[in-house]
């Protein structure tokens, strides 16, 4: 989990059992195990599937009860492990886009996690289709309407607390609380009357990477015996549960679950990460009517308090305008402001917007025509099939920096206009066994000496695809019908 996490949660003396040792079977044995639990999904009515921190550590985040875990070195009196990655820039795992696809072929139907990390949701598993029982570290919600609110950054608070936004519904503007519990909250009643009503149902209840000590959560398993159910462990450490399992698995999740995989022939879809920001722009007469004001600012969709995490600099040029200078952005929020002339022309502006180096891209440049004397009628955009275009796009070419809006919004007085943008920022292949850590580092490197051509727009590629096949609309071009999605971005 995140070591930010940890440091949050409130002192406790006795966290369980730290630091147990792993235990590896031998590749035959671990062979004919897979192929036994592959026959068993197969079979499987009803699945479902229980998480603990095992199924994150190949994602550079470390686990607590592990030999290197946080609470095992704590304990110990060493220095606690360095996480590979921002917890931001965390990246699904094999075992996590696994899931999906298991449940996109019906096989799997519902997951229960005792994760913090996010990487769930992020991965695109259903909403209606998991139960985090502990929490999310990028979740807040409305205890009023109780509505969801998906961030890109670590929420500042754990414990259920209230945060430093509200709810967006007008009808609402409750003030959010995180979902991360600390130890003295009680299991959230919704998400522990889902995990419940699954595991009853279940006949097989496939338990990865947790050690299954945290109570009530580690007896949620035991709920599908009464019914026939079996239960199946796949952990590296004995677990207080493994005499009640039929199956029980000493193997790196990640290794097991591919070949599961492998053997059901189903593909793991990369992963695409899209994440957002938007572009404010704003003009208005100086009060003797001699100048006009005119402002710029790249910032977050969540408000104008949140962090851009995944931002490093904005470079912003003018195009055929000798008499404005150039600037360079380096500070959050990102905000320029420039003095023109009463009357201002059309002009464009070009920002290249520099990414962390823990994106794949090292940057997008992006073009903005400002003419703030057009019509203001702002179009509809359908965000799901422009995200599924950019996913396309991105896999196809394995580049990222393809950008598109997604969103927009204008008014006449004052003058303004706010623009939201998706765009790639990584990708990850599952086509080998092999650490999902170890594949973004070797991308990081990749992107270090990857040309400017790597950061093309999304309608440069849909156009070339278009040609080719003749099945993806150019959506810059088209005005489409919104669809409103469960979470709120």
């Amino acid at each position: 989990m995140s070591l930010g996490y940890a440091e949050k949660l409130s002192y406790i003396e006795d966290v369980g059992n730290v630091g147990m040792a792993e235990f590896f079977e031998s590749p035959n044995i671990l062979q004919e195990k897979v192929e036994q639990l592959a026959s068993m999904i197969r079979k499987s009515k009803h699945m479902v599937v229980f998480t603990g921190a095992g199924i994150s550590t190949s994602c550079g985040i470390p686990d607590f009860r592990g030999p290197k875990g946080i609470w095992t070195l704590q304990r110990e009196g060493k220095a606690l492990p360095k996480a590979a990655l921002p917890f931001n820039r965390a990246m699904p795992s094999i075992t996590h886009m696994a899931l999906v696809e298991l449940e996109r072929a019906s096989l799997l139907k519902f997951v229960i996690s005792q994760n913090v990390d996010g990487l769930h949701i992020r991965s695109g598993l259903p909403r209606e289709k998991l139960a985090e029982l502990h929490g999310d570290s990028f979740l807040e919600i409305c205890p009023s309407c109780g509505a969801e609110y998906v961030r890109d950054f670590e929420v500042e608070t754990i414990g259920l607390k209230e945060t430093s936004r509200r709810c967006s519904d007008a009808a609402c503007g409750a003030r959010l609380r995180d979902t991360v519990l600390d130890w003295e909250d009680a299991l959230p009643q919704k998400e522990m009357d889902a995990a419940e009503k699954h595991c009853r149902m279940a006949d097989l209840v496939l338990c990865l990477g947790t050690s299954l000590q945290i109570t009530p959560a580690c007896n949620l398993p035991l709920k599908c015996l009464r019914g026939g159910g079996k239960i199946v462990i796949v952990n590296l450490q004995k677990t207080p549960k493994d005499k009640k399992a039929s199956l029980v698995i000493r193997g790196l999740v990640d290794k097991v679950i591919a070949g599961v995989m492998e053997s059901l022939i189903l593909h793991i879809n990369p992963f695409v990460r899209i994440d957002l920001f938007q572009i404010f722009l704003s003009q208005a007469a100086s009060s003797d009517k001699r100048y006009m004001n005119w402002n710029l600012k790249v910032e977050s969709v969540h408000g104008h308090r949140a962090p851009l995490p995944f931002v490093k600099s904005v470079e912003v040029t003018f195009v055929d305008r000798q008499d404005l200078k150039a600037a360079v952005l380096d500070k959050q929020p990102f905000v320029l402001k420039r003095r023109f002339v009463r009357m201002v022309e059309p002009f464009e502006v070009v920002l290249k917007i520099n990414f962390i180096d823990n994106c794949r891209c090292r940057y997008a440049q992006i073009k903005i025509p400002v003419n703030f004397k057009i019509s203001r009628k702002c179009p509809e955009y359908d965000k799901e099939a422009i995200f599924q275009n950019l996913r396309e796009a991105a896999m196809q070419d394995s580049l990222c920096g393809q950008y598109e809006v997604i969103e927009r919004k204008a008014k006449l007085s004052p003058k303004n206009d706010t623009t939201v943008y998706a765009i790639v920022t990584n990708i990850a292949t599952y086509d080998k066994v092999e650490d999902v850590k170890i594949k973004s580092e070797r991308l990081m490197m990749m992107s270090s000496t990857s040309s400017e051509t790597d950061n093309k727009p999304l309608r440069f590629l849909l156009k070339r695809k278009s040609r080719l096949t003749g099945n993806i609309p150019e959506t810059t071009n088209k005005q489409l019908k919104l669809v409103q999605p469960k979470s709120k971005l």
